[in-house]
Order: structure tokens, then sequence, then C-alpha cells
């Protein structure tokens, strides 16, 4: 197991990216634990760069719901949602955690809001939403024999395009 402390600095980057391309100095293990490090280091630095503004965890049995601020460098503000589960690796025979995460953009947050609201609504009560039978029908879009990929996406565009009417 590589034993120092994670901390993004150029002396810590260069060994593990030696290690990643000089495997033979490394069990697979240390290899994989390398490589785990160095995304977690790469993820942190580019986290670094978004300026976190908000953050709130919400534990919700197994899961944990992790609802994050951030900021762009145009000063725009959106939402992250992690979710956050603790798996167990048999491979490797530890706990690792897996992660789900969804990002949310000012201009959708109202019409997100509002499908999230009509679904809860629809598990608490069973009661579809006013406009619910209004939605076009999901299609399932499959390629068939001389059907061109422009027409598949021309297709798929038209759909959603509906759904924001």
């Amino acid at each position: 197991m590589i034993d120092f402390e994670c901390k993004n600095n150029d002396k810590t980057l260069r060994y593990l990216f030696f290690s990643y391309f000089c495997p033979t100095f490394q069990t697979k293990l240390e290899r994989l634990e390398s490589i785990k490090l160095l995304k977690d280091m790469m993820e942190e630095n580019e986290m670094k760069e978004r300026e976190d503004l908000f953050s709130k965890a919400v534990k919700a049995g197994k899961r944990t719901y992790f609802f994050d601020v951030k900021s762009t460098k145009n000063d725009e503000k959106y939402i992250t949602i992690t979710e956050s589960k603790r798996r167990f690796d048999e491979g490797l025979q530890r706990f690792f955690y897996e992660k789900h995460k969804i990002f949310l953009y000012k201009e959708d947050f109202e019409k997100v809001s509002k499908g999230l609201a009509d679904a809860i609504k629809y598990i608490e009560t069973g009661e579809y939403p006013a406009n619910y039978y209004d939605q076009p029908e999901p299609r399932h879009f499959e390629h068939t024999e001389g059907e061109s990929h422009s027409e598949i996406d021309s297709a798929i565009d038209k759909w959603f395009d509906s759904l924001d009417k």
C-alpha cells in the first residue's frame, strides 16, 4: 500500500506517473492504488478550479447525497448532486465509494424542480400531474435497415423539442 500523504505537488505527481508507466516496480494492487490516487488528485485539482460556495450532505440509509453549489470561471452558479454508496470490491478485498453525479444549471432549475415535484407527488398520492397525458410518449430509437443515423438523430431531436412545449 502506498503510504504517503496525498498532496497535490509535483513530486507526488511525478511519482504517480512514473509508477503507472513503469509497472514492474509495483504489485498489481499498488498500481491500482496509484491510479486511484492519481485520479483522486486530478479530480481534487479540478474541483479546486471551481469555487465551492455551498455544500450540504444528506444521509439517506445506505446512501449519502451531496448538494454542492459551485461557480464557473464566469461566475455562473450551478448545482452538483452526488449520490455516494459504499461498496465492497471482492478482488481488492476492500471498500470503496461508488459515485454518481448530476450537474444542474441555473436555466434548468425550474423544469427539473417541477419534474421532481410531479414525480414525488405521484409516489405520495398516485395522482398524475394535470398535463401528464399531454406529453409525447417516449420513443425507443433503434437503427433499422435503410435508416440513416441522421434520420434517427433528427427524430430524437424532434422528440426532445416536443418535450419543451
